[in-house]
């Protein structure tokens, strides 16, 4: 073994030797080491990160090597028992929005964004308790990913993305091939409602080669966006229903729009009514009814009317953030577009800055392929035998629980075990129903982001969604 190998090992094994956060995290020098083969990716000096005793990596795969195309990921070792648990693979929506921006340092990540920027806090209730968690920031634009070649922007929709996030996983196994053929779910929110089953269905299909084999068990969604005219239903019956468009309104839209129809916006009165409900959500935090709106910068309320109309061609709406903290967003762009961050995340040399923002609008606006429902990819991967969870915050406006509820109806599954709460440290944490193939709960109390307002409760969730077992029915 080389002088440098030797060095870097030794000191690998002295950051074992620090103190630990907590008594549920452990000391990793004790376990198989494996891995190696990732050291250049491995953080090491992520500013003001609290010292934890797992590993965690991030950096660049590239998954085109004509066009130069490299898409960013963040992956943590699980706390305990690491060569154990299963891997999860995590995708945020928009289209455009990072993974690691939101999900990884907002919600389900050991590290949260701090205030202002200026570092990072350390999450209890981080979901590598229960799994390896592996965040991705697709497609191409989205954060820290790239392409050397403009052309590829042209083609960006819901098939470019699954196809590349596939081929992501693939050439990631090869740095980790300790996890080639570990137990694999997907999870993730909003617009990845239509990303994660999309990727799902692609392994499932390429999984007849053995040679390409990943072993995918089940796919997690919250307030996921399914069936475009269901969703647009639930949206404008929800806002009717929490009192933010009048009676007038709402029945307009009614009489007025055809959500089912190719062209729903081909209507006046639809656009009108349409435009007053987004001009009443431009009031509040539309992500999360009963929360603050973020008041440091002017973009956080921005004109959603305007939005709208920009995007009238489209069934797809703008996703903007929504959370307990309304500002986490404007934290998040601070922290990573420090050039001692970027080094650390190994995306810069630490002299020229990449420039990073939560959201690719440009990317939103440009979709140019979306699948009008994937219900029809649910029914494949249930009769496949997969492990389907959805669920839904019920404050949140933009993917309301309605949508949801009226998208998983239309399937028409046969009920398992009836509508009833579930609990949660003797409190209710919402409602769930249990059907032959799916199981759908709702959150009580959150927002679009269910982790961002009950980090407790969604960790059990997780928790129970990885083992198979039932949410509790009674209280303890």
């Amino acid at each position: 073994m080389g002088l440098v190998k030797v060095l870097f090992v030794l000191s690998l094994l002295m950051v074992s030797m620090e103190p630990l956060v907590t008594a549920r995290y452990w000391h990793w020098s004790n376990e198989k080491k494996s891995n190696f083969e990732a050291a250049e990716d491995l953080v090491t000096s992520l500013p003001g990160q609290p010292r934890v005793s797992f590993r965690h990596y991030a950096g660049y795969v590239t998954v085109n090597e004509k066009n130069g195309r490299a898409l960013f990921y963040w992956f943590y070792e699980a706390t305990t028992l690491a060569d154990q648990k299963p891997l999860v693979l995590w995708l945020n929506g928009g289209p455009g929005c990072s993974s690691v921006g939101y999900g990884a340092t907002q919600e389900i990540g050991p590290f949260l964004v701090d205030l202002d920027g200026r570092g990072l806090k350390f999450n209890s209730f981080s979901w590598n308790t229960e799994a390896n968690l592996l965040f991705l920031e697709s497609p191409i634009g989205v954060g820290f990913s790239y392409t050397n070649t403009s052309g590829d922007y042209d083609g960006l929709g819901d098939d470019f993305t699954a196809n590349d996030a596939y081929g992501f996983l693939h050439k990631w196994f090869l740095k980790f091939p300790s996890y080639r053929t570990r137990i694999f779910y997907i999870a993730g929110e909003s617009y990845a409602g239509k990303y994660v089953p999309e990727l799902a269905e692609i392994i499932h299909d390429k999984n007849k080669d053995p040679s390409l084999f990943i072993d995918l068990r089940g796919i997690l969604l919250g307030n996921p966006e399914t069936h475009d005219a269901e969703d647009w239903r639930g949206i404008v019956d929800y806002a009717w229903s929490h009192a933010i468009v009048s009676d007038e309104t709402h029945k307009t839209i009614i009489r007025t729009c055809d959500f089912y129809s190719d062209d729903p916006w081909n209507n006046t009165d639809c656009n009108t009514a349409v435009e007053e409900l987004f001009k009443q959500y431009k009031e509040i935090d539309m992500y999360s009814l009963y929360t603050t709106l973020c008041q440091s910068n002017s973009s956080a309320s921005a004109d959603m009317s305007t939005l709208f109309r920009a995007r009238s061609s489209s069934n797809m709406m703008p996703r903007l953030m929504g959370g307990y903290d309304p500002c986490l967003e404007h934290y998040a762009n601070t922290y990573y577009n420090r050039l001692d961050v970027q080094k650390a995340l190994h995306v810069a040399d630490g002299t020229s800055l990449r420039n990073w923002t939560i959201c690719n609008m440009t990317i939103f606006y440009g979709w140019s392929d979306s699948r009008t429902s994937v219900l029809p990819i649910y029914k494949k991967l249930i009769a496949a035998g997969l492990r389907i969870w959805v669920y839904s915050g019920d404050t949140d406006g933009r993917v309301p629980v309605l949508s949801t509820r009226y998208s998983l109806s239309s399937l028409g599954l046969p009920i398992k075990k009836a509508w009833r709460p579930w609990y949660h440290q003797k409190q209710v944490g919402g409602w769930i129903q249990e059907y032959y193939g799916l199981t759908f709960a709702t959150f009580r109390g959150a927002g679009h982001d269910v982790p961002t307002f009950k980090p407790s409760e969604s960790l059990a969730f997780f928790a129970s969604f990885l083992s198979g077992e039932s949410l509790p029915s009674e209280r303890d």
